[in-house]
């Protein structure tokens, strides 16, 4: 077992998820990086991780399956015997925009599976395993940080399968919170609002305008790194006597304002 904590982050091939890894990587954390991205292809965003020279493997998964999710959290037993942290970042958009009249049940179980079935499957899976961590390493604070987004609770009616998927992570991260609390895990919930990224680029003239005009009253889009800031913060110990917490990262949008 090595000394550094583990941290498994989903999605770190790129994105979000390549800026937390990279972040708590920095902080020297090892990394168990899970990505769908063959490793070669992600070549230039995985040695950001390795720049760090912390403990590092690569898992290319595909987190809406139980046989996958299996594997990651194997290696990083099989590797580093212990999992500190687990941030469920993986999640994917509608792969095409429809009505919420049109939708239809592929995108429906594509989404969901991807973005709140391995949410809660890999938080159960990985929280048994730091139930058991509590009682055996000394000083293991376990961290389970969920990754949902302004659209928990935003309505886009032409991508409705990503907001259901993101309004029950909400009530995944309640969930776990609350069971866990007693074992010694904290969860909490970050929710990004317009962040700079592949998913968002198709949109980027369009929430350039809406910005310029005061959707968010910092008037600038997030960055991934800005995401990443606040993961390190819930997952430094800093924050222990909170669980179930929702960090906004969104610029203030979701501020009422008249």
């Amino acid at each position: 077992m090595i000394e550094n904590r583990v941290a498994i982050v989903t999605g770190a091939s790129r994105g979000i998820g390549n800026a937390i890894a990279v972040k708590l990587a920095s902080e020297g954390c090892a990394i168990v990086a899970v990505g769908t991205s063959e490793e070669g292809k992600a070549a230039a965003n995985l040695d950001a991780i390795r720049a760090f020279n912390t403990p590092f493997a690569y898992v290319q998964a595909d987190v809406s399956t139980a046989a996958d999710r299996q594997r990651i959290v194997d290696c990083a037993l099989d590797r580093f015997g212990r999992i500190d942290i687990l941030v469920n970042n993986a999640g994917v958009a509608p792969k095409t925009r429809m009505d919420i009249l049109e939708t239809t049940e592929e995108s429906m179980d594509r989404v969901l599976g991807i973005n709140l079935k391995s949410t809660f499957f890999l938080s159960q899976s990985v929280a048994n395993i730091m139930r058991r961590e509590v009682g055996e390493i000394a000083g293991i604070s376990p961290k389970i940080v969920n990754m949902s987004s302004i659209s928990a609770y935003t309505s886009s009616t032409m991508r409705a399968e990503y907001c259901i998927s993101k309004a029950a992570i909400s009530m995944v991260t309640q969930l776990f919170a609350d069971r866990l609390a007693d074992e010694g895990i904290n969860v909490y919930e970050i929710r990004p609002g317009i962040i700079n990224t592949d998913m968002t680029s198709v949109v980027k003239d369009k929430y350039d305008a809406l910005i310029a005009d005061g959707l968010t009253p910092i008037k600038r889009w997030g960055q991934p790194e800005d995401v990443a800031n606040a993961v390190s913060v819930v997952c430094s110990g800093m924050l222990n006597f909170s669980t179930g917490e929702v960090i906004n990262v969104d610029g203030g949008f979701h501020i009422r304002r008249l």
